[in-house]
């Protein structure tokens, strides 16, 4: 029997199941589904990027990569899209930012008025960008890679004003991204030495690293003793789906899914901790019998410490 291998919940998704968890009047429960829409929303712009980006062309070979994951000792970094082309490698880097946008030079400041023309001071994505690049460099060079490496910034929000944007910026909306690198590709120098775009390419992917978050709970100081337990019904939406017979059916609507405890699994790294015993499976999940949540916990392809009653299960890094 092949088993199944566990990864945590995308980070829209994982906001999606803690908002769904808590229970109503919990005092974080509105700014949480606040930080559910904020993630949904960047992923459609991300998504939006992604197909803009198939109307960029070139004569000569590139290749595009969503979602980079790399790390350089303690150095993680995490890039929306690398641009691999025979002149230089491109970042690019998504920002779902709506409102008038204003890039101050004078006193660094990066900043927004939204619909209700309140200002919101934010973090300066040139500044991430300018980081991702020099990762990147030392990355290259620690491989021996030559490749020139240049970045972007793509607004992606539909409802987005540029009022004061820096005239040598890096910076487009998501309509302009073809023409945009095809300057930026333009710009650089002919084909750089000992470049096998292909051969880097394959380096790259060979050493993602995926990026494993803090559980929701630590990170949004919830304690996760708050959350509904249960497993979820996709047919209802609830979290009452019970044992029965070696599968798992809703009460409330009769649904039936032998592997609705998956998700359960995925859903308790990705909000409560990196370590789930027995004990913990069973109180999440309401088993009764521990015999059936370690014959379940063992169908998964999930790292084991310890022994017998003392085991804890871990995803796999």
């Amino acid at each position: 029997m092949n088993k199944l291998e566990l990864r945590m919940l995308a980070k829209t998704e994982g906001l999606e199941r803690l908002a769904s968890r808590l229970p109503d009047g919990h005092s974080q429960l509105k700014f949480i589904q606040s930080e559910w829409h904020r993630a949904a929303s960047g992923q459609r712009g991300e998504t939006r990027l992604a197909l803009r980006f198939k109307e960029f062309h070139l004569d000569e070979a590139f290749h595009i990569l969503w979602d980079v994951n790399l790390k350089l000792g303690d150095w993680p970094v995490q890039m929306d899209g690398l641009l691999l082309t025979e002149r230089c490698a491109i970042i690019i880097e998504s920002k779902n930012i709506s409102g008038k946008i204003h890039f101050d030079d004078k006193t660094g400041e990066f900043y927004r008025f939204g619909e209700d023309d309140g200002k919101t001071v934010l973090e300066d994505p040139r500044v991430q960008l300018n980081k991702q690049i020099r990762f990147l460099a030392a990355w290259f060079k620690a491989r021996k890679i030559t490749l020139p490496i240049r970045g972007l910034i793509v607004f992606t929000a539909k409802k987005c004003e540029f009022i004061a944007k820096p005239a040598d910026a890096p910076i487009c909306k998501t309509y302009q991204l073809p023409e945009t690198l095809l300057k930026i590709w333009a710009a650089s120098p002919p084909k750089a030495p000992d470049v096998k775009l292909l051969k880097i390419k394959k380096t790259l992917l060979s050493n993602q690293t995926p990026f494993r978050q803090t559980p929701l709970c630590k990170r949004y100081f919830i304690d996760p003793s708050e959350l509904k337990p249960g497993v979820y019904c996709r047919g209802c939406q609830s979290y009452a789906m019970q044992r029965v017979r070696r599968s798992w059916q809703c009460p409330r609507c009769g649904e039936r899914d032998s592997s609705a405890h998956v998700l359960a699994v995925r859903e308790y790294f990705t909000l409560v901790s990196s370590e789930l015993t027995n004990q913990e499976f069973r109180r999440f999940c309401r088993i009764k019998s521990r015999s059936v949540a370690t014959r379940l916990l063992k169908e998964l392809n999930l790292e084991t410490t310890g022994e017998l009653k003392a085991r804890v299960y871990h995803l796999k890094s």
